[in-house]
C-alpha cells in the first residue's frame, strides 16, 4: 500500500471579524472516560482546545458548540448504540470547555453539523468566512462537517492537536480528506493567530 505524506501543521493567521471557532461533540459521551462512546484521546485534547478557545474569545472570534443530540429512539443507535440522548449528562459538553451564554449551541442528529440546522444561515449572518474546526470524532463528525463547510465556500483551518479519533488511521484519514479533498489548512492550537 502506498504510503500517503500528511502536510505539516503551519502557521496561520485569519481575520477575527470574519473566523468562526467550532467545537464539535466535545461532549461528556464522547470525550469523558465514562461516556457511552468515550474516545480514549479525546481528554488530552481539551488543554488544545480550551487554549484555542481562550484566545478566540480575547479576539472576539464567534465561538459555536455543536451537541449530538438524539431522541430515544435514533435510527443512529443502530449502528453506534445508545449515546447523547437529549437533556441527559452524556449529551452535555464537558465541564472543561462549557459554552458561555454568548456562545452559539447547534444541537444535530447526524454526523455533518449543517445537516438539518440553521447553522450556515448562522454563520452567513455573522458574516463568516473561515471556520477553525476542532473537536470529536475526527473521521466523523469533524470530517464531515468540515466537508460540509468547504462545499459551501468556507475556508476550513484543522488544528490537528484538537481533534481526537478512535485509531490512527482514522485520524490520518480525516487530516488527508481536510487537506487533499477539501483544501482546508492543517494547523495546531499555537501556530494560530486571530487578527
Amino acid at each position: 500500500m502506498e504510503q500517503v505524506e500528511l502536510p505539516e501543521p503551519r502557521a496561520v493567521e485569519v481575520d477575527s471579524r470574519k473566523t468562526a471557532l467550532i467545537i464539535v461533540d466535545m461532549q461528556n459521551d464522547f470525550a469523558h472516560p465514562n461516556g457511552r462512546l468515550f474516545v480514549p484521546t479525546a481528554p488530552a485534547t481539551i488543554p488544545a482546545i480550551k487554549a484555542l478557545l481562550d484566545k478566540a474569545r480575547k479576539a472576539g472570534v464567534m465561538i459555536v458548540y455543536t451537541q449530538d443530540w438524539h431522541g430515544y429512539n435514533d435510527p443512529e443507535f443502530k449502528i453506534w448504540g445508545e449515546h447523547a440522548v437529549a437533556n441527559t449528562w452524556g449529551a452535555e459538553v464537558v465541564d472543561e470547555l462549557k459554552p458561555e451564554p454568548s456562545d452559539t449551541v447547534v444541537k444535530k442528529l447526524r454526523y455533518d453539523a449543517f445537516y438539518g440546522t440553521p447553522l450556515e444561515h448562522i454563520l452567513r449572518l455573522a458574516g463568516v468566512e473561515n471556520l477553525v474546526i476542532v473537536g470529536t470524532v475526527a473521521n466523523i463528525c469533524v470530517l464531515h462537517t468540515a466537508g460540509s463547510a468547504a462545499l459551501r465556500w468556507f475556508n476550513i483551518y484543522l488544528p490537528i492537536d484538537g481533534i481526537s479519533a478512535l485509531t490512527d488511521f482514522d485520524m490520518k484519514a480525516a487530516i488527508r480528506q481536510v487537506s487533499f479533498l477539501y483544501r482546508g489548512t492543517i494547523t495546531r492550537s499555537d501556530l494560530i493567530r486571530f487578527v
